[in-house]
C-alpha cells in the first residue's frame, strides 16, 4: 500500500489520542498528537499571565514533537519538554480558549501540514479532517455519549493525580463540546468524507480493529 494519511476528529475525550496511537503502532507510522501542541502553547499563555497579545506570545514560541523510545511523543516548547505538565486541569480547562485565536492556529496548522506532507502520518484534532488534511486518503470522526467521555477522563485523572468529580468533567465535556462546535475558527465539524466511529461501550482493541479495517478496505 502506497503511503497515505489518516485523520482523527471528534470531541474531547472521545478516545482518539489513544486509538490515533495504536493504529500508527500497527501500521507503522508516525502519530502525530496537535492537541498536544495546543495544550503546550495554553500552558506558556497561563505561565505568563494569560497575556493577550497571541501574536506576539506566538512570534517568542518555539515548539517542536520529537519522539523518544521508551515514553513516545514529546512536546518540546521553548527548548524545554513540558509533555508531563499538559494535562493539569488548568490546561484543559483553557485548551478550547487559546486554540481558538487566530495566531495560535495558524501557526499551529502549518506545522501540522509540514508534518504530513511526506505522507505516513496519524492526526488527530478536531480539524484535521477539514482543515489541516482536507485530502487525507482516509479520515474518521470519532464520537461516543457525554457520560462514557466523563468516565474515561476522571480515569484519566487518577492515574494522573489529578482531583476531579464526575459531574464537574461532565459538565467542562458539554462546555468544550459547545465552544468547540461554534467557535469562528476552525470550529469542529466532521467532514463531508469523513466515516463516524461511535466508541461508546467499545475497548481501545475493538475501535484500533474497526479503523485498521477501513485502512485496509481502501
Amino acid at each position: 500500500m502506497n503511503p497515505i494519511n489518516i485523520a482523527l476528529d471528534g470531541p474531547a475525550a472521545a478516545g482518539k489520542s489513544t486509538i490515533a496511537r495504536q493504529v500508527a503502532s500497527k501500521l507503522s507510522m508516525i502519530y502525530v498528537d496537535t492537541g498536544a501542541m495546543y495544550r503546550a502553547i495554553t500552558y506558556k499563555y497561563l505561565k505568563q499571565d494569560a497575556p493577550e497579545d497571541f501574536q506576539n506570545l506566538i512570534n517568542h514560541t518555539s515548539l517542536e514533537l520529537t519522539y523518544n523510545p521508551s515514553k513516545g511523543q514529546r512536546i518540546i516548547l521553548d527548548n524545554e519538554d513540558v509533555t508531563d505538565y499538559l494535562r493539569e486541569n488548568d490546561v484543559t480547562q483553557h485548551v478550547s480558549y487559546v486554540a481558538s485565536k487566530e495566531p495560535v492556529r495558524t501557526y499551529a496548522v502549518q506545522k501540522q501540514k509540514e508534518l504530513a506532507i511526506k505522507k505516513g502520518i496519524v492526526m488527530d484534532g478536531r480539524d484535521i479532517g477539514t482543515v489541516v488534511l482536507p485530502d487525507a486518503e482516509l479520515k474518521v470522526y470519532m464520537i461516543a455519549s457525554v457520560d462514557e467521555r466523563a468516565e474515561r477522563r476522571q480515569k484519566e485523572n487518577e492515574l494522573r493525580g489529578i482531583s476531579s468529580t464526575l459531574n464537574q468533567l461532565k459538565k467542562e465535556i458539554e462546555e468544550r463540546d459547545h465552544y468547540d462546535m461554534n467557535r469562528d475558527i476552525s470550529p469542529l465539524r466532521k467532514a463531508e468524507d469523513a466515516i463516524t466511529v461511535d466508541t461508546t461501550s467499545k475497548t481501545i482493541e475493538e475501535v484500533t480493529e474497526e479503523i485498521l479495517k477501513l485502512v485496509e478496505n481502501l
